[in-house]
């Protein structure tokens, strides 16, 4: 999936000093890459922006600006609308990726924002106008976060009333959420164990970016 971003990004024409770096083992020669476009990460559910930490460094070796603003992991319209105000303060192309639920977010954070030029999924949602994603999860079954990994807390909501944010257990995080890293990788993971309303998951895609 690194090398399909890779190749996305060359074929978005810019110029910029030489600069050589090494992604995943392949050997890239940046004259022909340039500096351009703004790559910008966003995290799903249960995680931060850290875990973009080695793309970060890597797109950056090669001579690209990229930030990964923090995801609020509140719901899918506020953080939508938090995510694509970071995107109006930047000039020039954007390359929008998304994990997970980040996914969700980019498809609605991207709309009225015409210097995005692509999106990008790794692992995430990509609901159409109207999905939500537990459509989406019950059209593709197998996920282990459910009642039995989850911890369930409540909040007071500012207009009144109780919320819910849900904590994947730590026993179960790793299997559930981080099985495709060593045991170790993925052992401060459960301490950033990030909260998430439990109604995001009905929320639907409100409308389609233009021209991405």
């Amino acid at each position: 999936m690194r090398r399909f971003l890779l190749t996305l990004l060359f074929a978005i024409p810019f110029a910029a000093p030489l600069r050589a770096a090494t992604v995943d083992g392949l050997s890239i020669n940046s004259s022909s890459v340039g500096s351009g476009p703004t790559i910008v990460f966003v995290h799903g559910g249960w995680a931060d922006s850290s875990g973009w930490n080695q793309e970060i460094t890597n797109l950056e070796q090669l001579g690209y600006p990229v930030i990964a603003p923090a995801n609020p992991n509140r719901d899918l319209t506020s953080d939508a609308a938090y995510i694509r105000s970071v995107l109006q303060t930047i000039s020039g192309p954007i390359v929008l990726v998304g994990h997970s639920y980040g996914g969700a977010v980019i498809t609605n954070a991207a709309v009225g924002v015409p210097n995005v030029k692509a999106l990008v999924f790794i692992a995430a949602f990509a609901p159409d106008k109207g999905e939500s994603l537990v459509q989406l999860v019950t059209l593709n079954p197998g996920s282990q976060i459910g009642p039995t990994t989850l911890d369930f807390r409540p909040y007071p909501l500012p207009g009144g009333g109780t919320g819910i944010d849900l904590y994947i257990k730590k026993s179960a995080f790793h299997d559930a959420f981080a099985a495709d890293l060593p045991p170790r990788a993925g052992l401060g993971m459960p301490r950033l164990n990030i909260l998430k309303r439990s109604d995001f998951i009905h929320e639907t895609r409100h409308q389609i970016a233009g021209g991405v």
